[in-house]
């Protein structure tokens, strides 16, 4: 007699377990704001433009370097081509992404800027 009651009272109770833990789990996808897995992500290297305004022609690659970072492609094929690429996701499915291109001549001195930014006449 005491098995068929604890039995009878034990399926109530996983019942409930299982439905709250599927509220539980549920509910997750309700409040995407205060989801603890959207990350922003950043790939590349962030210019900005008071770096590109620090850019002038005739600079060598290590100065360049020390400005903007190491480049994220440097051409294997183009040796005086430096590309730096940006792109930032967020949380909230934003993207963000902003292209340079510096070139430079055979003595390794810079004389291009291209891309997203462009150094300011000053």
């Amino acid at each position: 007699m005491l098995t068929t009651f604890t039995r009878h009272t034990a399926t109530p109770l996983r019942a409930i377990a299982v439905l709250t833990v599927v509220l539980l789990t549920a509910s997750c996808s309700w409040l995407p704001s205060l989801s603890v897995h959207d990350v922003t992500i950043q790939q590349g290297n962030i210019i900005d433009q008071n770096k590109v305004d620090q850019l002038l022609p005739g600079m060598s690659k290590a100065q360049v370097r020390y400005l903007l970072g190491t480049p994220l492609i440097a051409d294997s094929f183009d040796q005086g081509r430096w590309d730096y690429y940006y792109s930032r996701k967020d949380s909230r499915g934003n993207i963000t992404q902003e292209q340079l291109t510096v070139r430079f001549d055979d003595s390794d001195k810079l004389i291009e800027i291209s891309g997203d930014f462009q150094p300011n006449a000053n």
